[in-house]
């Protein structure tokens, strides 16, 4: 049995010692870190929505246009239903656009130097993500002192955001920037506390395995 079980940690067949030591340091370090990776890929992720409208307003709108195509994927970006930046107002409805820029409107339309440009994701995502980086970040901080957020609770995080969301679909009535913001910062909010101690839980035992094969390497 103890043969057998020494058998189980050999490298790979053809790899060097030196070489698994090295991984296995790397992968310690990552599961070690794991908030800080997941925090600044998070604020890579919320930024550059932002970051976005300004650079339609300084004149680089190549550069914004692949942000908006990307997070395209991610979100409808109306624009009726994001925020503006770089304009006088943060919000505008459909009827506002069409009548301050003579045109109507598409999902494709991102702003003008009058009214600004939109960010790359709506109102509703700016708000979710955020309270995902914020509050994911203080849940991880405190670690196991932080107390687990039970499944049937988080059902009470996501369902403003549900009702919110159909009935603006639906057509049988039209949020606002609001309840957006609350609804969507409320699910990132319950999402975040729902999944961060779940994963401090498994790169704690990862660590935990990781070291102990490190001492046998």
């Amino acid at each position: 049995m103890g043969y057998a079980s020494d058998r189980e940690h050999d490298p790979p067949p053809g790899m060097d010692a030196g070489v698994e030591r090295t991984i296995v340091t790397i992968g310690l370090g990552v599961v070690r870190h794991w908030l800080l990776i997941v925090t600044m890929a998070l604020i890579v992720f919320v930024s550059l929505p932002l970051m976005a409208p300004f650079l339609m307003a300084s004149g680089r709108q190549e550069m914004a246009q692949v942000i908006y195509n990307v997070y395209r994927v991610t979100c409808h970006q109306e624009p009726a239903r994001s925020f503006f930046v770089a304009g006088p107002r943060l919000t505008y409805t459909w009827s506002e656009i069409e009548t301050m820029t003579d045109l109507r409107p598409t999902s494709a339309y991102l702003g003008s130097p009058q009214i600004g440009y939109k960010m790359a994701y709506c109102e509703r995502d700016t708000a979710t993500y955020l309270a995902m980086l914020l509050g994911g970040l203080v849940i991880g901080l405190l670690g196991r002192r932080a107390p687990r957020l039970p499944l049937r609770l988080y059902v009470l995080f996501v369902l403003p955001m549900a009702v919110d969301g159909l009935t603006q679909l639906s057509g049988l009535r039209e949020s606002t920037w609001l309840l957006r913001v609350l609804t969507g910062g409320l699910f990132g909010l319950g999402t975040a506390w729902l999944l961060y101690p779940a994963l401090d839980d498994i790169m704690r035992q990862m660590a935990k395995d990781l070291s102990t094969r490190l001492t046998q390497v």
